[in-house]
């Protein structure tokens, strides 16, 4: 049955202003429903992990997992609206994202958990790029400005603040709740969806004529990289065997899928839209993009829990100056939208979002948020000047017919910039703190002074204490072995956030190649 001779739809953008707002509105609660619970779990694992009698390695899984769905998925949203239309599409996935999140609260032991988590990202995904094509649909091109940066702001804030607000849920109730939330504004959007947002039909003909060879080939390659950046740092990378089974699959199903792409008439992914400048290299910038915002998010909790001590409360605490400043941010981009040229503002926020990592290099152990609160501002103010412009940049440089299938792609490079930034920033601390400690122990030796001291002052207070000097000079050992370790530690936390640093070095360089858009021109056959 096709549905597309149905009564004819009006033009989205003849639609009232208010319905217009109120349907922005809706899809926008619902995409940042999707983007939030990425890492709200991010300083809430070791609660959950007590309460599940899990590994740490079991945990991990607890955030992959729901990645991994989200990654497979996004990409085929794009086919799944012309399928069964933008409204249908994102009321069902409002309506699982729900139901599943009802679910991940219910777990009752880490295996159901990991297996909630993956339903909830896939749920969950088609909800993201719909948001961005709705932009390009709905709105003419002066109000664009507005609505991508907002776009922009959610995009980064959700998956920023994620862990203040799991920190403070899991402080304040336990951590069921950082699930048990969507279910309020989930009803909400599931509801509100097929009421207000009404612009295309379905066209269930295209289910005959489906690239299910394409959505194969694409999960199989996805969905096996994502194993092996997960598992690999712990694994000893191809050392072991399912890792290097899982990268042949991953290296084969990816190369077919490329060669399919490329040939297919109507391909899941439209790879031909890198061809065009602009959206080829802003995809480029999205996944280095992605790279920064979720390795900082990733890296930042962990040296406040292994080096600092924090509970997931402290720990949301010190980030939440992260997302006061993307909130001025964003306020700051509306303003100077009107009157800079969009290249302009992408290189200033770029500049800032690299400056800002590059900052964390001077780490010490005793950071808090008073020292994070530099690095923090710059990454905060300069992720909402720079994401933006690539929005509008990449998507309004391609006619509306392409728009949905480019936006999954788009979407999906920012997801995997942030897997394989995560999965190499991992490897990083493995391999990293192995150096530092041997370099730092180089210098550590009995007979020097001033590590005479220090054991002869940790032995002599823990002899006081327990009356055996045995013992406490084993223990004064112990401490010297601690203070090394965290010292290393933060080195090579320091390390890690100097590389992300770099990627946005190469970020600027691309920045300059792209072509100049102007802040209030349409893109072509925007309608």
């Amino acid at each position: 049955m096709n549905t597309s001779t149905a009564t004819p739809l009006r033009d989205p953008m003849d639609l009232p202003a208010r319905t217009k707002l109120v349907a922005f509105g809706i899809m926008c609660l619902g995409f940042f429903m999707a983007t939030l619970d990425i890492q709200i779990v991010a300083s809430s694992l070791r609660d959950i992990g007590g309460g599940l009698s899990a590994s740490q390695d079991e945990l991990s899984w607890v955030q992959t997992s729901y990645l991994i769905a989200e990654i497979i998925v996004i990409p085929m949203s794009g086919w799944l609206t012309r399928v069964f239309s933008t409204r249908w599409v994102f009321a069902f996935s409002a309506l699982g994202f729900t139901i599943t999140s009802m679910l991940c609260g219910l777990a009752w032991d880490i295996d159901s958990m990991i297996l909630f988590r993956g339903l909830q990202g896939a749920m969950g995904a088609a909800m993201i790029p719909t948001v961005y094509t709705t932009v390009f649909v709905i709105f003419p091109p002066r109000q664009r400005i507005i609505a991508a940066t907002t776009i922009g702001a959610l995009s980064t804030l959700a998956p920023t603040i994620g862990p203040v607000i799991g920190g403070w849920v899991t402080s304040e109730w336990s951590w069921h709740w950082l699930f048990y939330l969507n279910v309020v504004p989930g009803i909400i959007v599931t509801l509100f969806v097929p009421r207000y947002v009404n612009f295309d039909h379905a066209n269930l003909s295209l289910l005959k004529k489906g690239d299910y060879v394409g959505i194969t080939l694409m999960s199989a390659c996805l969905a096996c990289l994502e194993y092996v950046l997960e598992e690999g740092p712990r694994k000893n990378w191809l050392g072991d065997e399912a890792i290097l089974l899982c990268t042949w699959v991953s290296v084969v199903s990816g190369f077919l899928f490329i060669v399919h792409a490329l040939t297919a008439d109507e391909p899941i992914i439209d790879l031909r839209a890198l061809a065009v400048r602009n959206f080829g290299i802003c995809s480029v910038l999205s996944f280095i993009i992605g790279i920064g915002i979720f390795c900082t998010v990733y890296l930042t909790p962990v040296f406040l829990a292994r080096v600092r001590g924090f509970d997931s409360l402290q720990t949301g605490m010190a980030l939440l100056s992260v997302g006061c400043f993307q909130l001025l941010g964003m306020i700051a981009y509306t303003v100077l939208a009107r009157h800079i040229n969009m290249r302009y503002l992408l290189i200033l926020g770029l500049t800032m979002f690299g400056l800002g990592c590059y900052l964390y290099e001077p780490l010490t152990s005793d950071w808090g948020w008073q020292q994070l609160l530099l690095p923090q501002a710059l990454r905060g103010f300069g992720q909402q000047l720079a994401i933006p412009p690539i929005v509008i940049m990449a998507l309004g440089s391609l006619p509306a017919s392409r728009l949905r299938s480019a936006s999954g792609l788009f979407n999906l490079m920012r997801n995997l910039g942030g897997a394989i930034g995560i999965a190499v920033a991992s490897t990083m601390l493995n391999d990293r703190l192995n150096f530092h400690y041997e370099r730092l122990a180089e210098h550590v030796s009995i007979g020097r002074p001033v590590v005479g001291a220090f054991l002869q002052s940790k032995t002599g207070h823990i002899s006081e204490v327990a009356g055996d000097t045995l013992n406490a000079a084993n223990a004064g050992l112990g401490e010297l072995h601690a203070l090394l370790m965290r010292e290393a530690l933060t080195l090579t936390f320091a390390d890690a956030f100097l590389a992300v640093a770099l990627c946005f070095c190469v970020g600027l360089i691309s920045a300059f190649f792209t072509q100049p858009v102007a802040n209030t021109a349409p893109p072509p056959d925007a309608h």
